[in-house]
Formats: structure tokens, sequence, C-alpha cells
């Protein structure tokens, strides 16, 4: 019967399991509908909105304007979201859904983080507290602040070697 693990390898091998977690389903949402975790909040948020401008959807889901115009470039690449003029400023613009982002959208995976979300939402808030300390202190101890806050557990950077 091999040796107890010490407890700093159960910690390491538990954030391995973690990033395993997140790089499969990652993988999963790729698979199934060819779109990152980022794209899909995204799109989810202008069917939400029903259309709003790259700074307002970069606020929503918090993330950078720059990580925004990478996910708005390739999802209008893709077809599945326009640009027009916004009608009260004209130096701006608006985006919003195509009928094949509509469908993109309605049809996409629910995204990890809202399954672990509603996972969370059961924890009584001191739980939830303590568990954001742990995890805030561990991201100190990998000398993780300087990576930019993203709500997402996989980025399109993951896949490309960058943000967006």
């Amino acid at each position: 019967m091999p040796a107890p693990m010490p407890q700093h390898d159960q910690i390491i091998a538990a954030l391995r399991q973690i990033a395993q977690a997140i790089d499969t389903r990652s993988r999963q949402l790729l698979a199934e509908c060819g779109l990152s975790a980022p794209q899909i909040g995204t799109l989810r948020e202008l069917a939400r909105s029903g259309g709003c401008s790259p700074s307002e959807l970069a606020d929503a889901l918090h993330l950078s304007p720059q990580t925004m115009a990478g996910i708005l470039q390739r999802l209008e690449q893709r077809g599945l979201v326009g640009r027009e003029r916004d009608q009260s400023d004209k130096r701006s613009f608006v985006v919003q859904l195509t009928a094949e982002g509509q469908k993109a959208a309605a049809n996409a995976p629910p995204l990890l983080r809202d399954e672990f979300t509603a996972q969370l939402d059961k924890l009584p808030a001191w739980e939830q507290s303590q568990m954001l300390a742990t995890i805030q202190r561990i991201a100190h101890m990998m000398h993780a602040e300087e990576e930019e806050l993203i709500p997402f557990l996989h980025t399109e950077r993951d896949e490309l070697g960058r943000h967006s």
C-alpha cells in the first residue's frame, strides 16, 4: 500500500484536476460548437441585451477592451455578429447578433463557469467568502497577479497562445 500523499502534493493534485477539468470542458466546447467560452458568453450577452457597444459588452463580461475586440473580430469573421453605427452617436457602433449568431447562442452548451456558479450559489455566504480568500491566496502564491482578471474558466488565449 503506497504511503499517503503529503498535504502539499494533495493540494497540487487538486489544482491539476481543476486545470484538467477546465481544459477538457474547453475542448468539448470547441468540438461541439466551435466556440470558446468567452465567445459563447459574448453571444449570450448580445442575445440578452439585444445589442450593445463593444465597451458595454466588455464591462458586462468583465473583459478588457482589447480582449473584447479580438472576440468580436473572430465572431464577425464567422458571421455571428454584425456592427452598425449607433444612431444616437455616429462615432461609435452597436454590435448585434446575426441570425446565425442567434442560433449559435441558443444552441451553445452550458459553460463550466455557469455550472460552477450554480453549485457555488448553494453554499452559505461564509463558505463562499472562505473559498474566495483561499483561491486568491493560491493565485498570489503562484504569482498570478499579473494575469488579466477574466471571469471565464478558459480563454481563447489558451487555444491561440494569446488573449482574445
